[in-house]
């Protein structure tokens, strides 16, 4: 009897706490949908999380919706939810956490809007025209608000954790647009300033090379950039910054020159190392035979690197001693290895003179001491020009000019290519050799006497002469001795009366011989004047008297002496 009075104690106490269950849900904070509210966790099940949100029934939520974090989750835990859906009738209530985080991420988006202040996000991936960023919601980072310049890759970027500033938000449309830029901009302008502040001319700074060009290369000071000059990256010569750095590299300069009021820094590279033209006299001495490689050819020489920053110059005129050197390429090919000997040194300009021929004796000296003037000679001609012919002398690499009027005394307009060939053997004589102009002179008619040193006692005025013809012109006949001395005949000093109008083509062909009396000599100027009509002058009244009638001429005469002439013959 007792047992059944206790078991109906204990249906009495199962009641009465049933009845305060059931008071208290009737007592629950009153739900609305589109609420965020705090939830406790009653289950956590493989796929699914049990959340009393203080309704009827509890709610639900996927076990994805959590993440790496659900590892972590444990029964009594609070958490944020969405009330997505109340059903009074079946007692159910629909809940989401990530709906329920995006909503706290556009209210704390909203509030960092308001205050003007940084978020925080992760780039997820990459979208046509820049990245998405996880800021609790998704927002977009343009690809010109990345950096401080647009990257051209965004691969890596993907991943990595940024501090963002937001330039533009619409909570209604969902609109969220990123920038990062800004704050490296802002981060730049204070750096920038403080680098101002303290920068002097002369000052070896740090950077770091941010573009280079044909001209130099930018290097960041840290908000600034300098230029860093070709000119001033080495003592030696440089072809194209690329050779001396590269974008991304972190290098010492010097501060040459700075312009507070436009913000332009020169920079050096060189100046922060000794410069090799201080000390050039140390190292190298006029005379001295060096080596070198070929940097640089140019029209008028090459240039030899002998040593880090120091070059010479090869000039053309020093390549060789006998040939015409017309470009260095003739000579020499960058990157050869030569041995040259030093000229001239002048560390003010920064010039080192060199020579090539130096390094083999010098042909003109031995030519000046064999071959004195006066010296007979046999040569062999190796080219012929209007103004002369060049002829090689034995056991020389020089050749010698005979220059057109050293070819004869008496043949004022001698035509080389009409008196001597190519290859041909020809013997003369020394006339000068000319070290300095390098110019080694012979000639062909010193071989004989000059028939002109007697002409004043046999070409004197007065005198009868006969000569062949040699040439005829409209103004007249050249006729030759036989020394072979030319004279001149005049037209008019052939014929006179009514033949002075002829031609002398029309009279005389080459070949023919003329007598007559020279009229006029020019010594200095190597030049007889002969006369025909002078000659018959004397006979020509007892001509006069032999003929029929009173119309003969001077002419008559000359043609009566070339017929007796041709009968002669």
């Amino acid at each position: 009897m007792s047992e059944n009075l206790n078991m109906s104690g204990d249906t009495n106490n199962t009641r009465k706490e049933f009845a305060q269950l059931l008071e208290e849900s009737f007592k629950k904070v009153e739900l609305n949908e589109g609420q965020v509210v705090k939830g406790t966790i009653l289950e956590i099940t493989p796929k699914a999380i049990l959340v009393d949100v203080g309704f009827k029934s509890e709610g639900y939520l996927d076990r994805t919706e959590f993440g790496e974090e659900a590892q972590n989750l444990e029964v009594g835990q609070q958490i944020e939810v969405y009330i997505a859906r109340i059903d009074d009738e079946s007692g159910t209530v629909q809940i989401s956490k990530d709906k329920a985080k995006s909503l706290k991420a556009w209210d704390d988006i909203s509030k960092v809007c308001e205050e003007n202040s940084i978020i925080e996000g992760k780039v997820i991936k990459k979208v046509k025209g820049g990245l998405t960023v996880d800021i609790g919601v998704q927002a977009f980072l343009p690809s010109s608000q990345v950096d401080l310049r647009p990257p051209k890759n965004l691969d890596p970027y993907v991943g990595k954790k940024f501090q963002f500033k937001i330039i533009k938000f619409n909570k209604k449309r969902g609109n969220i647009v990123l920038s990062r830029r800004a704050l490296l901009e802002n981060e730049r302008d204070s750096i920038k300033q403080k680098v101002l502040e303290n920068i002097e001319e002369g000052q070896v700074v740090k950077g770091v090379v941010k573009n280079i060009t044909e001209y130099g290369a930018f290097v960041d000071l840290g908000g600034i950039d300098g230029l860093l000059h070709v000119t001033d990256m080495s003592w030696g010569r440089v072809e194209h910054p690329g050779e001396i750095c590269k974008v991304g590299d972190s290098i010492d300069v010097k501060v040459l020159k700075y312009d507070p009021d436009r913000e332009r820094v020169s920079l050096g590279l060189k100046q922060i190392s000794e410069d090799p033209w201080e000390k050039v006299e140390d190292q190298f001495n006029v005379g001295q035979k060096v080596k070198g490689k070929v940097v640089s050819l140019t029209n008028y020489g090459a240039f030899i690197e002998l040593s880090p920053g120091i070059e010479g110059l090869v000039h053309v005129s020093e390549m060789s001693w006998t040939k015409k050197i017309t470009h260095p390429s003739q000579t020499l090919k960058l990157d050869d290895e030569v041995e040259s000997i030093v000229l001239d040194i002048d560390p003010d300009s920064r010039r080192i003179s060199l020579g090539l021929k130096q390094l083999e004796p010098n042909p003109w000296d031995i030519l000046e001491e064999k071959y004195t003037p006066g010296i007979k000679v046999k040569c062999k001609v190796k080219n012929i020009t209007d103004f002369g012919i060049f002829v090689g002398v034995p056991d020389s690499p020089v050749d010698g000019l005979i220059h057109v009027s050293d070819l004869s005394w008496t043949k004022k307009m001698a035509v080389p290519q009409d008196l001597y060939a190519k290859d041909q053997e020809v013997e003369a004589v020394v006339l000068n050799v000319d070290k300095f102009h390098e110019k080694f002179s012979l000639g062909v008619k010193q071989l004989t006497q000059d028939p002109w040193q007697e002409a004043s006692e046999q070409y004197a005025v007065g005198t009868k002469v006969k000569g062949t013809v040699v040439k005829i012109t409209d103004f007249g006949v050249f006729i030759e001795f036989p020394d072979g001395v030319e004279a001149l005949v005049r037209s008019g000093e052939l014929v006179s009366g009514k033949d002075k109008d002829e031609n002398p083509k029309d009279l005389l062909k080459e070949g023919d011989t003329l007598e007559g009396k020279v009229i006029n000599l020019d010594l200095t100027e190597r030049k007889i004047a002969v006369s025909i009509k002078a000659l018959h002058e004397e006979d020509f009244d007892k001509y006069l008297s032999e003929q029929p009638g009173s119309k003969a001429t001077l002419g008559d005469i000359f043609k009566k002496e070339k017929k007796k002439g041709k009968k002669e013959k």
